[in-house]
C-alpha cells in the first residue's frame, strides 16, 4: 500500500503585527497580518497576502495569493477569494502569470459565504452574505446577489 505525502497545517513564515490573535488550526504561510487582527480557526491565508490592521477574518475562509485586504475590515465565515479566472478555458495549473490580483479597501465588510473574484473594492463597502463579486466596486455602498450589484449607498 502506498503512503501519501503528508503536508501539515501550520503557521510558517508569517509577519505578525502587535496584538494579533489566531485561533488554531489555521494554515498561514508567507503572509503579513497587521496589528490587532483576529484570525479565526480553519482559515488558509497564502503567501504574499497582506491583511491590514484591525481586520477580522472569521472561520473557514480562504484567502489566496495576490490578495490585499485593507484596515478595519471584516471577512465573514466561509468567504472565498479566487485568483484564477480560468482565462485560458480551464485552470491555470500552476501558471501564476494567468492569476489576477484582488485589492480590498479599508472598512470593507464581506458577509459569510461570499465569493470574491479578482477585483478592486473601494473603501466603505458592505458585501452581503452569499454574494459573488465579479466586477470592480468603485462606489461605496451595500452590494449583494450573484453577480453582486449595489442595493443602496
Amino acid at each position: 500500500m502506498n503512503r501519501p505525502e503528508l503536508r501539515q497545517v501550520g503557521i510558517r513564515d508569517v509577519a505578525f503585527g502587535a496584538g494579533v490573535k489566531v485561533v488554531e488550526p489555521c494554515n498561514l504561510y508567507g503572509c503579513t497580518i497587521g496589528d490587532g487582527c483576529f484570525i479565526g480557526p480553519f482559515n488558509e491565508i497564502q503567501k504574499g497576502v497582506v491583511i491590514g490592521a484591525r481586520t477580522r477574518v472569521q472561520s473557514h475562509s480562504f484567502i489566496c495569493e495576490l490578495v490585499t485586504v485593507g484596515e478595519d475590515c471584516f471577512i465573514g465565515h466561509g468567504v472565498m477569494f479566487i485568483n484564477d479566472t480560468f482565462a485560458s478555458g480551464g485552470p491555470a495549473r500552476g501558471r501564476k502569470e494567468l492569476w489576477c490580483e484582488t485589492r480590498i479597501g479599508n472598512r470593507v465588510s464581506i458577509g459569510s459565504n461570499a465569493t470574491i473574484m479578482p477585483v478592486q473594492i473601494v473603501d466603505d463597502v458592505v458585501i452581503g452574505a452569499g454574494a459573488v463579486v465579479t466586477k470592480d466596486i468603485t462606489v461605496a455602498g451595500v452590494y449583494a446577489g450573484s453577480p453582486a450589484r449595489r442595493l443602496r449607498m
